[in-house]
């Protein structure tokens, strides 16, 4: 397909859109992919349904079911104030299982981020890219307790929560609905988290994931892949995604921590 008007990607935006299930993701985002694609594609048709096919898998793949944004809202208003009393823990536990990716993490929450963040502890501020739920982690992070948190996501109703959550315990935050393959928050920060995410990215943008870890405003940055798919097999994957991080931080003076849990291989990129 030939380069189209402005008019005419809106139009194709709202056709993405127009699924329930696409309906949330940042309009920034799926501009780009339709852009890249557009050249590839025969017509409309197909065009909607590659760039529908390609965020599925930078992000419907992690929310097998609809996640419950109204009862979460609710659950939370019904909370104390105290972020690591133990019913928001327990609400917080329950609330990350609703994200795949999270969903993984519950059995090394604590050990996690304890063990990859030790060298840097106490965090003085968070810049999370591609977040999911990940700001839902915060009382298993060794973070200062005036720690600002930034977060971006394509999921304008999941940033929405993390912001209601956020704001009900008055934490110092941000969190933007946006494409981080685009234009990022210009404030340098302590730490950046790249959790699960450089796989899907390079699914957008080749060469994605080595552009980040050198722009990222970050001294610090904690990388991680997952060990298995989503379906739980390993498949060879944390070797493969070794080989790729080695790859991609070749020839760069960095010090660069490795841990392997299970389910996770997590790197610390100290710049």
């Amino acid at each position: 397909m030939n380069a189209a008007n402005e008019q005419e990607v809106d139009g194709w935006i709202a056709e993405v859109r127009a699924s329930k299930k696409y309906a949330p993701i940042s309009a920034e985002l799926i501009r780009s992919i339709l852009l890249a694609e557009a050249p590839r594609q025969k017509n409309i048709k197909e065009l909607i349904k590659a760039t529908r096919n390609k965020l599925h898998q930078v992000g419907a793949a992690f929310q097998e079911t609809p996640i419950p944004y109204a009862a979460l809202r609710a659950q939370i208003d019904a909370l104390g104030t105290q972020v690591k009393a133990e019913e928001t823990l327990q609400f917080l536990r329950a609330a990350l299982a609703h994200h795949a990716s999270t969903h993984e993490r519950l059995p090394i929450l604590a050990e996690f981020f304890a063990s990859t963040l030790a060298p840097i502890a106490p965090v003085t501020s968070v810049l999370d890219l591609a977040c999911g739920f990940t700001p839902l982690c915060l009382p298993w992070m060794p973070l200062a307790e005036t720690a600002s948190y930034t977060g971006i996501d394509i999921y304008a109703d999941m940033v929405g929560l993390l912001d209601h959550l956020y704001t009900h315990f008055g934490l110092p935050h941000t969190f933007l609905v946006g494409n981080v393959l685009g234009k990022l928050p210009p404030q340098p920060v302590q730490l950046a988290l790249l959790l699960k995410t450089l796989p899907c990215l390079e699914q957008v943008q080749k060469g994605a994931g080595a552009r980040l870890l050198e722009e990222v405003p970050a001294q610090n940055i904690l990388v991680s892949f997952p060990a298995h798919s989503l379906g739980g097999r390993a498949k060879g994957m944390a070797a493969n995604y070794e080989a790729y991080f080695n790859q991609i931080t070749s020839g760069k003076k960095w010090k660069i921590t490795r841990s392997l849990f299970a389910g996770e291989l997590a790197f610390l990129v100290q710049k």
